[in-house]
């Protein structure tokens, strides 16, 4: 597949005045710090990092918004200045935290989008996505009026109403109900499969990620660290957890924990137990031959969540 997103050394830097010590004096901030990442056609890229990880200023470049202090980003294999109207018309927005007209009824606001983007019969592209996000029957509506949830459909609806080619998509089911997101997510996978839309997807619901994404970039301190398939990032991360409920003799099973270096967790007669995946077998076999009798023995294998919580935490696993 060929990129149809490419980004190059991109950086940005901040600078703001402080006082500090009655004197002023310029703080600056590397918001995002040199990075490079490629978008495929068809493909759904998350890009991911805990808050200020630098994922919002990164889209805002991406659109426009913001301008980089350096790097190159190109759309379709032509370099993007943020006003090229040709690759303007072909990319598209959504995101749970803005906001759309409050003044104006939602059937108002994506016609007037419907307009600027020049859509081809816009009043039936319109009624399609407002029937398909489950919402027509708010279409007469104030935006005011409406929930968060329902706003962040119609959000999405103004998002495909052009038939982007690349849509950024911030956090686009956060405050809908678990049945809507997953027919929003549902929706995203239609679209990538029948008209090869590319998507650059940020959550933090890990699971939802691992649903939809075909590659991830974890981002953190504005710098990517790490990048893979979702299967290939769980294969780096190597923590396992066993849990079990001991029955007896747990004594020999703590001391045994603690002269071996296992980390473990005890709670109401459970242990938890946290080991690379192939320790499993000797390790069972050792608490057989100290005579430990345990019951409910659970496996307990890592997730993207797992992967983002210790990049959150400063670890590089």
């Amino acid at each position: 597949m060929d990129n149809i997103l490419e980004v190059q050394k991109l950086k940005k830097t901040f600078y703001e005045t402080k006082l500090k010590n009655w004197k002023f004096k310029k703080v600056k901030t590397e918001a995002v710090k040199n990075i490079s990442f490629s978008l495929k056609k068809g493909e759904i890229l998350g890009l991911l990092g805990p808050n200020g990880a630098g994922k919002t200023t990164t889209i805002q470049m991406l659109l426009g918004a913001l301008t980089p202090t350096q790097g190159k980003i190109s759309y379709f294999g032509k370099v993007f200045n943020g006003e090229d109207p040709e690759i303007l018309k072909r990319i598209n927005f959504s995101s749970a935290y803005i906001e759309l007209p409050w003044r104006m009824s939602v059937w108002e606001n994506l016609d007037v989008y419907g307009r600027i983007y020049e859509v081809p019969d816009r009043q039936k592209r319109i009624l399609k996505l407002l029937n398909r996000f489950g919402i027509l029957q708010f279409k007469d509506s104030m935006m005011r009026k409406l929930s968060a949830g329902q706003t962040t459909r119609v959000v999405l609806a103004k998002a495909f109403l052009n038939y982007p080619e690349v849509i950024l998509l911030d956090e686009p089911t956060a405050s809908l109900d678990p049945d809507i997101a997953k027919q929003i997510r549902e929706f995203l996978l239609e679209q990538q499969k029948e008209y090869g839309v590319s998507m650059l997807f940020t959550s933090h619901n890990m699971k939802e990620v691992q649903e939809v994404c075909d590659r991830v970039i974890f981002i953190n301190h504005g710098e990517i660290v790490a990048e893979d398939t979702p299967l290939g990032l769980l294969k780096k991360f190597r923590e396992t957890r066993v849990r079990m409920l001991v029955k007896d003799s747990r004594e020999k099973l703590e001391k045994y924990l603690h002269e071996k270096g296992y980390h473990s967790i005890w709670k109401k007669g459970k242990v938890i137990i946290t080991l690379a995946e192939d320790k499993i077998p000797v390790l069972l076999y050792r608490i057989s031959e100290l005579g430990v009798k345990y019951q409910d023995l659970e496996v307990i294998r890592p997730d993207l969540e797992d992967f983002f919580l210790s990049i959150a935490e400063g670890e590089k696993k």
